[in-house]
């Protein structure tokens, strides 16, 4: 009986592995949090063995996504209070790959399938019931019979949900697709600008409206409100940069951020922030710089696991005006509080 059940354990565990990359992104989707998206699915995991051992799951990808989309909602729901108190600006988890050894599929969103950036950020401004109706009918293809069994509403009240969280969404994601080679170099050009002391090359890369937003998650030194305005976001970039010049030992590399190009500052062995540009009609409408310590961690982990105790390897760094490398150590080391 023991060797019965130890088979139909491993069936049960290697049918959820397969589903796992999908219920990563489903939870990632829906929290914008990648820690709290792997606590969901490991959690789920354990409620499917359980309902398993009671009467045997037929359709285990089915019974999960459902399971890791009402645990996802609950936990949105207790993080919005928690995010209610958090100091300064929210950011969302950002999924951060710097060289493509240094991701481990088993316990990373795949980033083919990686959710963008932008679509993180307009997320955040719905309800959590908008968010999962829309992350499960309109980004998974679910019908709303099932998402109404998820969210615990009508059919007809969750295509309601879906409808609002849909015009929403069209109405503030970025329309068009930025080609991968031209997002890389529009976001070194922009780079060059702000390290080379640029101000008309910055202000020709910044959308008039852009928004600068940081997150430093109450720990570290960031901005507590988001800084507005292609003039002002120009002249707080320069600033930052010509302060940062006196850490000769940080630097800047490119890597990919939720599967588009973005910026991470690196200290020795230790990444101080990410940073994430949206790109709307060739020009930058945000610059999202996360600072937060655990959400820095949590994205670059595999990063700092590979290179620790490790010789300094070459990396993609920016130069400045003079052809030295970018020294950026405290990337928003002056940043007003209001």
């Amino acid at each position: 009986m023991t060797g019965v059940r130890s088979g139909r354990e491993g069936e049960l565990a290697a049918a959820y592995q397969r589903a796992r990359p999908r219920l990563l992104r489903l939870a990632y989707a829906t929290l914008g949090s990648r820690t709290e998206a792997e606590d969901v699915v490991s959690e789920c995991w354990l409620r499917l063995a359980a309902a398993d051992a009671r009467e045997p799951v037929r359709d285990v990808e089915g019974w999960a996504v459902t399971a890791v989309a009402r645990a996802a909602l609950d936990t949105l729901r207790s993080a919005r209070l928690r995010r209610d108190l958090y100091i300064g600006p929210w950011l969302p988890e950002p999924v951060v790959e710097f060289t493509a050894g240094n991701c481990d599929p088993a316990d990373r969103v795949s980033l083919d399938d990686a959710v963008s950036w932008a679509l993180l950020v307009v997320l955040e401004t719905l309800s959590p019931a908008e968010r999962t109706a829309w992350v499960l009918h309109d980004l998974f293809g679910l019908p709303f019979a099932e998402v109404a069994e998820a969210v615990g509403r009508s059919p007809a009240a969750v295509r309601q949900l879906a409808v609002r969280a849909r015009a929403h969404v069209r109405a503030a994601a970025p329309r068009v697709a930025v080609d991968p080679d031209e997002h890389r170099r529009a976001v070194a050009r922009f780079l060059n600008a702000a390290l080379g002391g640029d101000l008309r090359e910055l202000l020709h890369s910044l959308d008039p409206a852009v928004v600068l937003t940081t997150d430093g998650g109450g720990e570290v030194t960031a901005a507590r409100r988001p800084v507005v305005g292609a003039d002002r976001v120009a002249r707080f970039l320069l600033g930052i940069a010509a302060a940062a010049a006196d850490w000769p030992k940080s630097r800047t590399q490119l890597v990919s951020v939720n599967g588009a190009p973005g910026l991470a500052i690196i200290i020795g062995d230790r990444v101080d922030s990410v940073i994430v540009l949206t790109f709307r009609d060739e020009r930058i409408t945000r610059v999202d710089i996360i600072r937060a310590p655990d959400k820095v961690r949590a994205a670059t982990g595999g990063w700092i696991r590979s290179h620790r105790n490790r010789p300094q390897a070459a990396a993609a760094v920016a130069p400045t005006a003079t052809g030295s490398t970018a020294p950026i150590r405290r990337l928003t080391q002056n940043l007003p509080d209001k």
